[in-house]
């Protein structure tokens, strides 16, 4: 098991760097060598990915998640790795994303002989990707999710509204504990955007 940590300024508010980050079916759209991610539940996520040509499938279990400071996850099974994305707030536009990845080189790049240089290069690209996405957005989100996950010895418990990828406004209601502002745009839509913001739904 290897660790890698890379971190990138992003030139957003830090709720819109994590809002993004939680947005785990949009991976895909910045992150090198993933294919898909589904979200299965509040906690749990399918993964296919493709390195070196070898495609891979694994499930993986959000395990901590607090709004706007970090997210935590682990795979259940395949490929062993675990990781940890924090948000720090630099100045009132600008957010520190950090990732921490703890890898199994061998389960992840084949027949390539500097494993770990490759995923170290992987990642600081995936986060460089990750900043053009979401500046070239102006720090507007695809989505957000603003429940929390507490993490305990056995299992991680999820509390707050379901409103990840896939599944948008799923069981909201104004004033709902955890929503933090969040309230139903068009009721056909089953969108959602903050009580304050003037921009459009995406």
């Amino acid at each position: 098991m290897s660790t890698i940590t890379e971190s990138v300024e992003v030139g957003v508010p830090v709720t819109d760097a994590y809002n993004q980050w939680t947005q785990f079916e949009t991976f895909p759209r910045f992150m090198e060598g993933v294919e898909q991610v589904r979200q299965l539940d509040d906690t749990h996520m399918h993964w296919v990915t493709k390195v070196g040509g070898v495609t891979r499938e694994f499930d993986a279990t959000i395990v901590e998640q607090i709004p706007d400071q970090c997210v935590s996850w682990r795979s259940d099974a395949g490929p062993d790795h675990s990781g940890k994305v924090t948000f720090d707030k630099v100045d009132a536009r600008t957010t520190r994303v950090t990732a921490k990845m703890n890898i199994d080189p061998e389960g992840f790049v084949e027949n390539v002989a500097d494993k770990l240089g490759v995923l170290d290069r992987r990642v600081k690209g995936d986060l460089k990707r990750f900043k053009e996405f979401i500046e070239e957005r102006g720090g507007r989100e695809t989505g957000a999710w603003r429940g929390s996950v507490e993490s305990t010895t056995e299992q991680s418990t999820a509390q707050g509204p379901s409103t990840r990828a896939g599944k948008p406004g799923a069981g909201i209601r104004p004033g709902e504990p955890g929503v933090s502002g969040l309230v139903p745009d068009d009721p056909d839509s089953g969108g959602l955007s903050p009580k304050t913001d003037p921009r459009p739904p995406l």
